[in-house]
């Protein structure tokens, strides 16, 4: 027979696990609070390739220009040459099918909605979401104007920066050469498969590796 105090013990504990599986129920998988709308308001800052997501505001390259030049020109430049080892924003266009691409917010990125996400969301470096809505298009603007992909006068905003077409937009879709490709009713193969293979390039030689013989 069990003694009264463990008797106690497990009859708490009974009730103790009956109370939280009724507490589990009310709150999705038993971990803290729902968060509140402004709560999540902070966090849901991304902003789509097609522009869906881009908060309300507007700039052009003039103003632009000095807002740079105060919060980006020390590390990357005052024209987006980079300054000692941070990245270079402009420049680039005809490297990309090189050995030594320069991959630039004008020669690479795809889309410009991309460049008022990533700079709204981790820029000015040390000072990530410092920057308000309106100085941050101004910013996207004034690369896009160097970059030679809008004129001086274009007023980038959360209408249109979905729309600003990007040099390099349909680099990042290539044709699939797999043979099965778009055909239906292929039945994978699953064992014993003959694998294809076509070397069409090697890697160049770097010469990076020091041969001192001493």
């Amino acid at each position: 027979m069990l003694g009264w105090g463990r008797l106690l013990f497990f009859i708490t504990l009974v009730f103790t696990l009956l109370m939280s599986a009724v507490n589990a129920e009310e709150r999705q998988f038993n971990l803290g609070r729902l968060a509140s709308k402004e709560e999540i308001k902070g966090w849901d800052i991304d902003v789509r390739p097609d522009g869906v997501g881009a908060p309300p505001g507007i700039g052009n390259s003039f103003d632009g220009e000095e807002v740079y030049a105060e919060r980006c020109a020390g590390c990357h430049g005052d024209f987006g040459e980079g300054v000692d080892r941070w990245p270079e924003l402009i420049g680039g266009e005809d490297t990309l099918d090189g050995h030594d691409p320069l991959k630039t917010t004008s020669s690479y990125w795809p889309y410009a909605s991309t460049l008022y996400d990533y700079i709204y969301r981790a820029m000015p470096f040390g000072e990530a979401q410092s920057l308000t809505y309106d100085e941050t298009y101004q910013i996207v603007a004034y690369l896009l104007y160097m970059g030679d992909i809008i004129d001086e006068e274009f007023q980038v905003s959360d209408k249109n920066i979905g729309k600003i077409v990007m040099p390099n937009r349909d680099g990042f879709i290539l044709p699939d050469p797999r043979p099965d490709t778009g055909k239906i009713n292929i039945d994978p193969c699953m064992k014993d498969c003959e694998a294809y293979s076509n070397i069409i390039g090697r890697a160049r030689e770097l010469d990076v590796t020091p041969e001192d013989e001493g």
